[in-house]
């Protein structure tokens, strides 16, 4: 009998793919206090923008990716895609086209909502949205959750 090697194991591979295709809030915002360096892509609408967004996000709605991303974001830059939230593809079609590109990608699960209910910062075109850190999605009185 025949065993798979560790390295081989389906479940290790699927992964292991998941957290090299993946990010989430948290880390997203580990790397910009770290000062990694990353541009963090806003893939929603103009009226979405408008709305609130992640503090230091670069907009560039998915339609435009195709066209706009390589007239301003060097190929070399590894760049995190967020939309809305975990109710939307939109930040999977926005890292596909990133890919189609040659960029490395990642997507950021959770999207503008988890960023916003852990209480990172975001803005509006009127300014800085002050919102608490919600207990469902962040430890209150913590830096990171530890997972």
């Amino acid at each position: 009998m025949t065993t798979t090697p560790v390295l081989m194991d389906p479940a290790i591979v699927h992964f292991a793919g998941k957290l090299s295709f993946e990010t989430d809030p948290s880390d997203v915002h580990a790397d910009f206090v770290n000062g990694t360096s990353f541009v963090l892509i806003d893939s929603r609408g103009d009226a979405s923008w408008r709305q609130g967004r992640i503090t230091g996000a670069l907009h560039l709605p998915t339609g435009s990716i195709a066209t706009q991303a390589l007239a301003s974001i060097p190929i070399s830059t590894p760049v995190v895609v967020y939309c809305w939230g975990p109710g939307c593809n939109g930040s999977t079609r926005a890292a596909l086209a990133f890919a189609t590109l040659g960029y490395q990608v990642k997507e950021m699960i959770g999207g503008y909502e988890y960023w916003a209910r852990e209480g990172y910062l975001t803005e509006n075109d009127h300014g800085p949205i002050v919102r608490a850190k919600d207990a469902l999605t962040a430890p209150l009185n913590e830096i990171s959750c530890e997972c």
